[in-house]
């Protein structure tokens, strides 16, 4: 026999499935809550400055352009080995810089580049970004800044590389491994399934033909004539000095000042001696 009248156990049993859910819901509403202001504060802050105590006496903005320039990075990229090596994105790069010319607080910008380049939209996009900015953009060249990653910083205010910098590389290519050879000897055939003559163009599985070869050169040499036409632009270089030099090659440092790819010998240290002329005083850079 029960201890307590049933009413009151239904009562008592109703009063603590209340209690449980609105702390349940408390905790619910804490994460949900902080969740849409961490996402918003990450995705549309006020100003680089405002994102921690490091940069809070900052006037100018590093940007580490590093490794292989995509035009972006997916999420998983961490735990794929794809892209199991240094990456920069245009698109963090793009907005790094959009951001940059919204606060007031931020003067001016300087990019370290250190990269063999990679994707000819990521440096267009780069190149398109400081272009279009607002505050000064200062280069400087560490070890080797070549192709793409060259083309990116081609419009900075200033670009700085030391003696033994490795410089320009303006060509393109779109050379791969072929494993037609392989599969041969293997007794592998390639079954042709396409919708389109040159749908499967550049398979590494099957031999390139004489129209795929002109089909793609007809494209490399179309985007070599293109960044031809923004470096003479962006450097203020004749086309016919560009096109006399640009045939993939890198050039040292002082090379490069005398053909007009850079503007000084040096690195940091210099590069924040011209940033303190540009802003009018002392650079405090954040990384």
């Amino acid at each position: 026999m029960n201890k307590y009248p049933l009413t009151v156990l239904k009562s008592a049993l109703m009063l603590m499935i209340v209690i449980v859910v609105i702390v349940i819901w408390s905790g619910l509403s804490y994460v949900f809550i902080g969740g849409i202001l961490d996402s918003e504060t990450e995705s549309s802050p006020e100003s680089v400055s405002d994102s921690g105590s490091d940069y809070e006496n900052c006037n100018v903005y590093g940007i580490n352009l590093h490794g292989t320039l995509l035009t972006y990075v997916p999420e998983h990229a961490e735990g794929d080995s794809y892209f199991n090596y240094d990456v920069t994105s245009s698109e963090s790069v793009t907005n790094i810089i959009r951001h940059v010319n919204m606060d007031p607080d931020m003067k001016a910008m300087v990019i370290e580049v250190d990269s063999i380049g990679g994707s000819p939209v990521a440096g267009e996009e780069i190149a398109n970004a400081i272009k279009n900015s607002k505050k000064p953009v200062i280069a400087f060249i560490r070890d080797i800044g070549v192709s793409a990653a060259y083309w990116a910083i081609s419009p900075a205010d200033k670009i700085l590389a030391s003696r033994n910098s490795d410089v320009g590389g303006i060509g393109v290519t779109a050379s791969y491994l072929s494993n037609a050879g392989n599969n041969q000897k293997e007794g592998y055939s390639y079954e042709v399934l396409s919708s389109g003559k040159y749908k499967d163009s550049g398979s590494p599985d099957k031999a390139l033909t004489a129209e795929e070869r002109a089909l793609i050169l007809r494209d490399v040499n179309i985007i070599h004539d293109n960044f031809v036409e923004d470096v003479s632009l962006n450097r203020d270089i004749s086309r016919e000095i560009v096109g006399s030099i640009a045939d993939g090659s890198s050039v040292l440092g002082d090379k490069a000042k005398s053909l007009g790819l850079i503007d000084e010998i040096g690195g940091l240290d210099e590069a924040k001696a011209i940033l303190k002329d540009m802003i009018g005083e002392d650079p405090e850079i954040c990384w």
